[in-house]
Formats: C-alpha cells, structure tokens, sequence
C-alpha cells in the first residue's frame, strides 16, 4: 500500500511539474506573436488606401452645387413664366372628359405654341384617351409636357462652347427687342464666367444705343469700341482688330434694329459682316437673333427672314416674363432648325439665363 502510495505521489509532482513547464512556453509562445503582429501593423499603416477613398468622395460632394442651381433656376423661371402657365391652366378641373380636352387645345394656341402643332399634339392626346392609355388629368399633364419636351430640341450648350479666341458674335434684331440690353447682359454673364469681353457699338444709328452700350461695358467690366458718325462696318472691323491685339476671349458686335422686310437696311447687315470675315477669317463665328416672345407668331416671320438672309446659329427670347406667350418657343423650335441659346425672363442681370428644354416646359405646364 506504502508503495502504491509513493508512486501515485510521483504521478501528482510529473503532473505538476509539466504544468508549470507548459504554461511559461506557452505564453512565450503568444507574447512574441502578439508583438509581431502589432509591429507588422504599425508597419502596414499605410493610409493611402484611405486618402484615396476620401478623393473618391470629393467629385460626390462638388456635385450638389448644380443640382441647388437647377433648382433655384426652376424657381425663378416657374415665377417668371406665371402669365404663360395661367394660360395652360386646363388641369384644375378633375374629370377627364372631352370639354377638358378642348381646353388643353384652346391653352395650347393661346400660349402661342402654334396652330399647326397644337393641332399634332391634340391629334396624339386624343388617340391615347381612346386606347385608355391615358385615364387621369395627371397622366394628360404628363403627355402634354413630353409631347412638348419632344419638339424642343436637346442642348448641351455652355459660354465654354465659345472655342475661337476671339469668338466674334454678331447680334441681329428689330428695334425694341431688346437687343443693347441683352448684349450688356451677355456681357455681365461671360466676365462673371471669367472670360475677357470686348463689345463693338455698330448701332451708330441710335445715339442712346452707344451710350447704353458704354453703361453696360463700365457694368460688365468688358471693353467697349465705339465711333460716333462712323460706318457700321468699320466699327466692327475695328472691334475685331482691337480683339485681337488685346487677346479677348468673346467680342460681341452689336447692329442697328432692322425691319426684316427692309431688304436694303438688311443688305447692310451683310457689310458688316464681310469686313468682320475681312479680318478674321470664318467670323463671325455665331449671329444670334434677339427676338421679343411679346409679339407671338410674329417672331416666327422675323426668325424666318433673318435666317434666309444671314444663316442665324441661334436665338435669343426676350420678355418671356411679361407675356402669357411662352409656347413661342415651342413653335419657333417647332418651325426652324436653330437652337434656342438664351432666353430673358427679367429685369435682372440673373433672369438672363442659358435655355434649358426641360426645365422651361416644366415651369410652363407643371401646377403650383
């Protein structure tokens, strides 16, 4: 029994001893892991991989910008355009029936968007509510605005578009447009955007056209070359010239209001033109017609005229602000391959804005 005892008892102390023998290698096995793990990672600290994650977020956080502007532009044109949109106000009455499609016809002629196009519009809205395709006033609202949107072409116009240097722009118009406040306001806009600016005051049949010319240029920051009882002609030539030499970005070359049945006092028009492309070969680079959307149709005969004489590259609407006529711009886009650059909506340097299709019908159709 004593001996049985003695080698349990050795048992115990070989148990005891591997124990204590197990334990220290452990835990020196565990404490140089643990110190390498943390050395490597104090190595691999690299923190590009998070530099480069927050230049990633960058372009996400400089794009809200734009979407504010779009909407501050949608404010101001859904103001502006009020008299217009009261006049397409048919989508107040609930039931759709055919007296509420007589009044979207009616809307859409008063509005001045065409008789022509009224008529193609009403013809597709009609056949639509036969095919159920359209059952609400809402879904009407919708299929008017995108039978809109479909005849205003789609532009991705910007000031950055002007690539010559100097990009000579030559502004037509009958009298009263609105024609010297818009350069000035065009002006105003491309110096705001950075761009040097020069304005050439071939309007030298009006004497308060030159001096409202020399107000906006002083307003503008932009240079300004004006003769008094100098041809039309050589001003330009020497707007261009100073152009030039000065290495401005966009020189905007006013002319005198001309009645687009005058044929003689268009043909000047043409002069001035040629002694531009005399100094500058391919200028001017574009001619922008400035018409009054207050005079309806009317606008139409002038754009088709002045097209046929001088190739206009686009169109600029003024007073679209103070008119229930706002469909013009539908049925001039409707009517000529030319593209809408601007349109004015105020008395303000910012109710002169670049015109935006989609934003424009919205503000036109869409209910408070």
């Amino acid at each position: 029994m004593k001996w049985r005892k003695n080698k349990k008892q050795k048992k115990e102390k070989k148990r005891r001893f591997f124990k204590r023998k197990t334990t220290p290698e452990s835990e020196i096995k565990i404490e140089p892991d643990s110190a390498e793990t943390s050395t490597s990672e104090d190595q691999q600290l690299p923190i590009e991989p998070l530099e480069e994650k927050q230049e990633h977020k960058e372009p996400d956080l400089q794009e809200s910008p734009p979407k504010k502007e779009n909407k501050r532009v949608f404010k101001r044109l859904k103001e502006r355009l009020k008299k217009s949109r009261n006049k397409m106000g048919a989508w107040g009455k609930k039931r759709l029936d055919d007296d509420l499609l007589e009044l979207v016809e009616e809307s859409l002629i008063t509005a001045d968007v065409g008789v022509e196009t009224t008529m193609t519009i009403m013809d597709t809205l009609n056949e639509q509510v036969k095919k159920k395709i359209i059952t609400t006033t809402e879904q009407l609202q919708s299929a008017v605005l995108n039978e809109l949107m479909q005849r205003l072409p789609q532009s991705d116009f910007s000031e950055d578009s002007f690539i010559y240097h100097p990009h000579v722009i030559l502004v037509v118009g009958v009298n009263g447009v609105g024609k010297t406040t818009t350069i000035g306001k065009l002006a105003s806009r491309l110096t705001a955007a950075g761009k040097k600016v020069i304005i050439g005051a071939s309007d030298t049949f009006r004497a308060a056209a030159v001096e409202q010319l020399q107000q906006w240029a002083e307003r503008a920051s932009a240079d300004i070359v004006c003769h008094e009882k100098a041809d039309p002609a050589a001003v330009a030539f020497d707007t261009v010239q100073a152009a030039i030499s000065r290495k401005v970005d966009v020189a905007i070359i006013d002319t005198a209001g001309r009645l687009h049945t005058k044929k003689n006092l268009m043909e000047e028009i043409k002069k001035i033109r040629r002694s531009i492309a005399k100094k500058l070969p391919d200028a001017p680079h574009d001619i922008f017609l400035v018409l009054d959307a207050t005079t309806g149709q009317n606008a139409v005969s002038q754009a088709q005229l002045y097209h046929e004489a001088l190739n206009i590259t686009g169109i600029i609407l003024t007073k679209l602000d103070g008119t229930a006529k706002g469909g013009i711009v539908v049925s001039i886009a409707n009517s000529f391959d030319i593209p809408i650059r601007y349109i004015g909506i105020g008395e303000n340097i910012d109710d002169f804005q670049i015109f935006e299709p989609d934003l424009f019908v919205r503000a036109l159709i869409e209910s408070e």
